[in-house]
């Protein structure tokens, strides 16, 4: 066991020291086109970006997604986004808690989220390999107000010690579903969630996807890093984030959809909101900031987020982010291409 401790904490550093590694492609956002709106027949303060979700109130529909904890370097991350989150009034979600589970000395790289932030509305996070023991004492962890549970079967599959069985999965997010007094929320991990993988945990309970698209921090790149071959195969591989809502939505179920993978700006975030996320996740691009300009300089950065979405929000004739939803937006490119595929082809029955 103190091995696979060491392990994994070497691991977990090492994934912050190759975070800001992208290459699988664009997010597909770029293809989404908002509709200006020159009458908006609206005043500033009409604006308001405030929203209840998993039973709070957040001044903005963002959160600051899934990043680290664990091992003692990363505490101070993790204390941080949780100040930042709770002087932004946004949500927060943490990193895997696997390693806290087996190693109780990590817990504090997590219990401190809480600690800092403890009106706020937290994720706790684990595996979908994981027990549904495991994902209570993650719940219990940080008291969280919903579990993230990340599929990242193909970021296992280049990790050099990686998994390689992934059988039982389904089975583990249904106990998860049926046992915790907290939302289930599946997670990909930079691969984008398919029509089919969204149906079959939809069948398990799961009302909240964060799609997890490719465009953002590429895992398989990370794990890359740490290999002495490389998997060339699997570079470009995955569902781009824009393609991986619309492959949600067209299946007309009633969900909610968090949308993450390569938003960097408030306009991502706006083109995400408006094909129908609910909720919109930055993990790279905010890490960046705080490592490399401080804290300060991240809360001020989401506070910008905050005016731009506003302005976005007016100039679209928009009251609130959700209206974003039902206007008229006009998809070209690649993702109009997939979009049409989509519609043109029979749902396989899974």
């Amino acid at each position: 066991m103190p091995e696979i401790i060491a392990g994994r904490g070497r691991r977990k550093l090492e994934h912050l020291r190759f975070f800001q590694l992208e290459g699988n492609g664009t997010n597909g956002l770029e293809d989404v086109h908002l509709i200006h709106q020159a009458l908006p027949e609206l005043d500033w303060q009409d604006i308001d970006l405030s929203c209840r979700w998993l039973g709070k109130t957040l001044a903005a529909p963002f959160i600051i997604n899934a990043l680290t904890g664990g091992p003692p370097e990363t505490i101070e991350i993790n204390a941080a986004l949780a100040r930042v989150a709770r002087r932004t009034g946004i949500a927060m979600a943490v990193g895997s808690q696997r390693g806290a589970i087996e190693n109780k000395a990590w817990m504090e790289s997590f219990t401190i989220t809480r600690r800092e932030n403890p009106e706020g509305l937290l994720l706790a996070n684990v595996g979908a390999g994981n027990s549904p023991e495991d994902a209570r004492e993650a719940v219990a962890m940080i008291a969280a107000d919903g579990l993230q549970v990340h599929l990242n079967a193909a970021q296992e599959l280049v990790m050099p010690e990686g998994d390689r069985s992934f059988r039982g999965w389904l089975e583990n997010i249904k106990d998860m579903v049926n046992i915790l007094d907290v939302p289930v929320i599946a997670k990909e991990v930079g691969f984008g969630l398919s029509r089919e993988a969204a149906l079959q945990l939809y069948n398990c309970g799961v009302r909240i996807f964060d799609v997890g698209g490719r465009g953002g921090t590429d895992f398989a790149a990370i794990e890359n890093k740490r290999r002495d071959r490389q998997v060339a195969s699997l570079a470009y591989w995955g569902l781009p984030t824009a393609v991986s809502i619309l492959e949600i939505k067209e299946l007309s179920l009633p969900v909610e959809i968090v949308a993450t993978g390569g938003i960097r700006s408030v306009l991502d975030a706006a083109r995400a909101l408006a094909l129908g996320a609910k909720i919109v996740g930055a993990a790279g691009h905010f890490l960046k900031i705080l490592l490399e300009r401080g804290e300060d300089a991240l809360v001020q950065e989401i506070f910008d987020w905050q005016e731009d979405l506003k302005r976005i929000c007016l100039l679209t004739g928009c009251s609130t982010p959700a209206e974003l939803a039902t206007r008229r937006v006009v998809i070209t490119g690649k993702t109009k291409a997939w979009l049409e595929g989509i519609q043109q082809r029979p749902l396989r029955q899974v």
